[in-house]
């Protein structure tokens, strides 16, 4: 990614700036209308949990540690029952989309553009090179299919659609798409 498209990305409000800038109703609206309104779809509640758990650090102390009790409760149930587990320490910006449940880890320091989308089996996490504080850089508008895997501190641009089963492990630059080689059809030896 080219600088200053990664300096554009990095400094566009996500986590606890969003919050800030925003304010945290107008932010559970938007996420709301992103689900379609369903209050009932794990993505959604998982989220809405996240955006309390980083609310809770632009609270005074008394009520930081409420709210931050608050999200880890809800975390803990979105991880063990839906199988989503989403830190309050990622920082993730508008409008983003859990499509479904189930095998969805987010790095704790994965940073997350705007309008991205995530499906089932998607993972965003560090492999052998961990660098504190440092996850995955997502730009904005970038989807991910089923079982899209990211791993390492890489950067993926702007306006770009990850396919079923991808192993991201380089940076990708925007206005991209990635897939796998499609399988090959080997006839059966006979017998």
């Amino acid at each position: 990614m080219p600088a200053a498209a990664a300096e554009a990305a990095d400094a566009a409000p996500r986590g606890a700036a969003l919050i800030r800038q925003m304010g945290l109703l107008a932010v559970l609206r938007e996420d709301l209308r992103t689900h379609q309104g369903a209050l009932s779809r794990p993505g959604l509640q998982t989220l809405w949990n996240y955006r309390i758990g980083t609310w809770a650090g632009t609270l005074p102390p008394g009520l930081r540690q409420l709210a931050g009790l608050v999200y880890f409760l809800g975390h803990r149930f979105c991880r063990n029952v839906y199988g989503i587990e989403l830190f309050r320490t990622a920082r993730i910006g508008r409008r983003f989309l859990i499509g479904h449940q189930h095998g969805i880890v987010i790095h704790q320091y994965a940073s997350i553009g705007d309008d991205c989308s995530v499906r089932q089996g998607v993972t965003f996490g560090i492999g052998t090179e961990w660098v504190p504080g440092q996850g995955p850089v997502i730009g904005n508008n970038v989807s991910f299919a089923p079982g899209a895997i990211v791993i390492g501190n890489v950067r993926i641009g702007d306006n770009v659609s990850v396919g079923p089963n991808c192993v991201v492990s380089t940076d990708v630059p925007a206005d991209r798409s990635l897939f796998i080689p499609p399988p090959r059809v080997i006839p059966r030896e006979p017998g």
